[in-house]
């Protein structure tokens, strides 16, 4: 037996297996497009995110070696 979802159009639950599934195929499709989308943006986001890390430490590394060719010039 559908049982439909609260506030969800074209969304039932089925009893027996207890599964929720979407009545409508192409909402369906446009729903999945969606969430690919958005995984899709966390990804590149997440990538944008250690590639920055990744710059900050060698930022860092670049600081260090120009203060100690500093330091060794002056001694």
């Amino acid at each position: 037996m559908k049982i439909p979802v609260k506030d969800k159009a074209n969304w039932f639950r089925d009893s027996k297996a207890g599964s929720v599934q979407c009545a409508d195929a192409s909402f369906y499709q446009k729903y999945m497009a969606a969430h690919k989308a958005e995984q899709i943006k966390k990804d590149e986001f997440n990538t944008l995110q250690n590639e920055v890390s990744e710059l900050k430490s060698d930022m860092g590394e670049i600081k260090s070696l120009l203060l100690t060719l500093v330091q060794n010039q002056t001694s």
